[in-house]
């Protein structure tokens, strides 16, 4: 530990927008011990993280970069290290790493990767699977430090690359934003969701990765069979046109409320009763933890990170991905089963508050900066 000069770690992300990585900086930078450190964030977009960073009052940079590995932005992003006097430099997500790889060596200061879940996964081609299994391992190779938020992504790693190692840092929640006691802005009368109607939240990037067909065609199947159920749609993506065509297609338009990106999450999460999160792979996902700490009943599909944190009847449902048969009977089971909803959302939030904690992630951050700089030194 260096005297009264407090050490500045860079975290950098891929994108302004609010998804589950950009949660997670903008949780960390709010929980570091600004005793000891001094956070300045890099994206390479712009959008409402950077909003709320200003509102926080955190040093902030935008280098406009929609590629991997671009090499037109390295020099900016060594001039900003260099110019910062940045200690640290923290990447969150492969996008981030492979743009600060080369200007964090040229630099002369450490590398922290955070993988929020690999860029490579079994349905995608083989040359492109291939070459970012390559991309990801010249990435690991190249820091100082590993974080797995989750232990399967670990093992993912220590499968794929000879050597791999990486420390597991689960992601942890603001437990005083996410109260589930706290009295919120009533959004089901915002918009005009009928009292008596169950709510079944997809609050997530809608991309292939969250797989929002299949919660369409599972919504499809549920209103088959139960009527009083709305399905709230929060989110933006390249698939977000698709969704809303399938849900016109077929008919059920009229069951589905479809909002852009908002950053009211605890107000949207407390408007549910089920959460539901499809996805075909994860790191370990912000956003479910967020709904479970609201005290909400989950239904997810037992991929990666999402298994580790519910246990199937426990604290949540899981079901298979790829499934709208399986997702719609869970969402209908839920639906009908009072006492059993209730007994899911109750372990779900206690979960969360004995396993997720942000102080708890961050504390265990902070260690792994000072364990970097005290090898540096």
């Amino acid at each position: 530990m260096r005297s009264n000069k407090k050490i500045k770690v860079l975290q950098a992300i891929r994108q302004g927008m609010v998804g589950g990585g950009e949660s997670h900086v903008l949780s960390l930078v709010n929980a570091l011990d600004k005793h000891l450190f001094e956070p300045v964030v890099l994206s390479f977009t712009d959008g409402p993280m950077i909003t709320r960073l200003e509102e926080m009052g955190i040093r902030h940079y935008v280098i406009p970069s929609l590629k991997p590995f671009d090499v037109s932005c390295w020099m900016q992003v060594k001039s900003l290290i260099q110019e910062e006097e940045i200690d640290i430099v923290h990447a969150h997500g492969s996008r981030a790493a492979s743009n600060l790889f080369l200007p964090a060596k040229l630099s002369g200061r450490p590398l922290l990767y955070t993988i929020h879940g690999w860029s490579f996964h079994d349905d995608q081609p083989y040359l492109q699977k291939q070459l970012r299994v390559w991309s990801e391992m010249l990435l690991t190779k190249g820091t100082r430090a590993n974080i797995s938020v989750s232990a399967s992504n670990r093992d993912t790693g220590v499968k794929h690359f000879p050597g791999f190692r990486s420390t597991v840092i689960n992601n942890g929640i603001d437990l005083e934003r996410f109260n589930p006691d706290a009295t919120l802005t009533d959004v089901r009368k915002e918009l005009n969701i009928p009292a008596h109607h169950t709510v079944v939240g997809y609050i997530a990037r809608i991309t292939v990765q969250k797989d929002p067909i299949t919660m369409v065609y599972a919504f499809k199947a549920v209103l088959e069979q139960q009527k009083d159920i709305t399905l709230l749609v929060v989110g933006e993506g390249d698939m977000q046109q698709e969704m809303t065509d399938t849900a016109k297609m077929l008919g059920i338009s009229d069951n589905i409320v479809f909002c852009p990106f908002r950053p009211d999450v605890p107000e949207l999460l407390q408007a549910i009763d089920i959460y539901c999160l499809p996805s075909l792979w994860e790191g370990l996902p912000i956003g479910l933890l967020e709904a479970m700490a609201m005290r909400k009943a989950v239904i997810v599909t037992a991929v990666d990170g999402s298994k580790e944190i519910v246990t199937d009847g426990q604290n949540g449902l899981l079901v298979p991905a790829r499934d709208p048969e399986e997702l719609a009977a869970a969402i209908i089971r839920l639906h009908m089963d009072e006492p059993l909803r209730y007994s899911l959302q109750q372990a779900a939030a206690e979960t969360v508050n004995l396993h997720y904690c942000v102080q708890g992630m961050t504390r265990q951050v902070e260690t792994l900066y000072q364990g970097v700089l005290d090898h540096k030194n």
